[in-house]
């Protein structure tokens, strides 16, 4: 059974985090504090890692900091869970080495995504996507809508293959720059908003009101599967 650890002083969250994962098959362990995070993941020895930046008793950024200087967890998928939204912020989190940062408010469903496309190996990386009525075949670099192929430039694809690879997750423009532009990119978050609008063109019925990239407003996009359920949509 795959094992995390959440580091979170809402005991309401914690509760409410506790249930959905281990619904869903995760074996769950944690603590309210700072004080001994580091040590319990020492001892639960978890596959992933989810800590609150905003902790009573310490800052989450140098826990973070901490893990990942213990040889155990340099590679182990740590997700921060914060009501800090600032783009500063965000980077600095990312920058520390967590793979994932999620503001609150959050969806629950949302974060149990999430979780499982960390746990994800490579053997989980389907050669062909197929999303809502969308076909994106990633060995021939191939995408058909309803069954007639569309043209995409190389850009459009690597944009469109990370969404649709994680439909239903929100992810903001910076981490969109970070996945499919990489670290040396020299553009800006204008530039995700106008590569976004032309997959919507060559693939949205009606791009005005899209149905498929979605906008989630202040913070990013998400790529609409239609197999989600009505309650994904609710608040944690």
């Amino acid at each position: 059974m795959k094992k995390i650890v959440v580091i979170e002083d809402d005991m309401d969250l914690f509760s409410l985090l506790k249930y959905n994962l281990e619904k869903e098959g995760f074996a769950v362990a944690g603590a309210h504090t700072g004080h001994g995070a580091v040590d319990l993941c020492l001892r639960e020895k978890p596959g992933l890692i989810m800590l609150d930046i905003m902790l009573p008793d310490s800052d989450g950024l140098e826990i973070c900091r901490r893990l990942r200087k213990q040889a155990e967890f340099v590679e182990t998928p740590l997700m921060f869970l914060t009501a800090r939204a600032s783009e500063t912020d965000r980077i600095a989190g990312l920058e520390l080495g967590a793979n994932d940062y999620i503001v609150k408010p959050f969806f629950l469903r949302e974060v149990v995504a999430r979780v499982k496309v960390q746990f994800r190996g490579p053997r989980d990386r389907a050669e062909v996507l197929s999303v809502s009525g969308i076909e994106l075949d990633r060995a021939r670099c191939r995408v058909l809508l309803e069954g007639s192929e569309v043209q995409l430039t190389a850009t459009e694809l690597r944009l469109l293959e990370f969404l649709m690879g994680r439909a239903g997750i929100v992810f903001s423009r910076e981490q969109l720059l970070d996945a499919v532009w990489g670290g040396g990119r020299a553009v800006t978050g204008r530039t995700v908003d106008v590569y976004v609008l032309r997959l919507r063109q060559k693939l949205e019925p009606d791009p005005a009101n899209p149905r498929l990239i979605r906008s989630v407003r202040g913070f990013g996009y998400s790529f609409n599967d239609a197999r989600l359920p009505a309650e994904a949509l609710r608040r944690a």
